[in-house]
């Protein structure tokens, strides 16, 4: 099962050459694939011309969309079944980054999650639960998912940015906010970008934003 289940995707990457000195793996969204963040990478790279950008693809068949895939289902939407979906996609990823860590001889501290919607559910949940602390996590457009039972599986807490437009139809911004003050009560160092006028998506200042924050960590 767990053969079967490995994760893989494509990649970008270093833009300067060269073995990476740091990893950003890219968490995609509900319906989509890794092809659809390994686009951010170009923008990123610039100012990270060492690191190697993985976006792996989700494990599981779109519930909704037979071209897409999913991390977990949202067909039932009881509490017990998303935090089951949820941890298996975790336990998932979690092995991707061991093993990403170990191929390219880096420290956890070398490696920042970036999510976009479930990539970033899957992002919060997966970070702080992870002994050995992450470079950093970005969320865009996302919500914390088992909470209730952070505060006992809280391992490290790595500094996140979580961004989110004000008009998003699918995940509502209090998400976010309700996200950031959960984490902030345990001690997770936290910023929240809100962006007027955007729905479910990425703008460039979340994009710049994102990027000073992974050059600041990977300096």
């Amino acid at each position: 099962m767990a053969t079967r289940l490995a994760l893989s995707g494509p990649a970008f990457g270093p833009q300067g050459g060269g073995k990476p000195d740091s990893l950003v793996v890219l968490l995609h969204g509900w319906g989509a694939n890794g092809d659809d963040l390994i686009g951010l990478a170009p923008y990123l790279a610039p100012a990270l011309p060492g690191t190697l950008f993985l976006s792996p693809n989700a494990p599981f068949p779109c519930d909704a969309n037979p071209y897409g895939l999913q991390w977990f289902s949202f067909e039932d939407r009881s509490e017990a079944s998303l935090l089951a979906g949820l941890r298996l996609a975790a336990s998932l990823v979690d092995a991707f980054l061991d093993e990403q860590l170990a191929e390219h001889g880096l420290a956890a501290d070398r490696l920042a999650l970036v999510g976009f919607s479930q990539g970033t559910m899957l992002s919060l949940h997966v970070a702080p639960r992870r002994k050995q602390q992450l470079a950093a996590v970005v969320g865009f457009s996302g919500a914390l998912m088992g909470a209730a039972t952070l505060a006992d599986e809280i391992q490290s807490r790595p500094p996140m940015l979580l961004v989110h437009g004000e008009q998003d139809p699918v995940v509502a911004p209090q998400a976010t906010t309700g996200a950031a003050a959960a984490l902030t009560a345990l001690g997770v160092p936290v910023e929240t970008l809100l962006r007027p006028n955007l729905q479910h998506s990425i703008d460039e200042v979340g994009l710049q934003k994102a990027q000073a924050l992974l050059r600041t960590v990977f300096a």
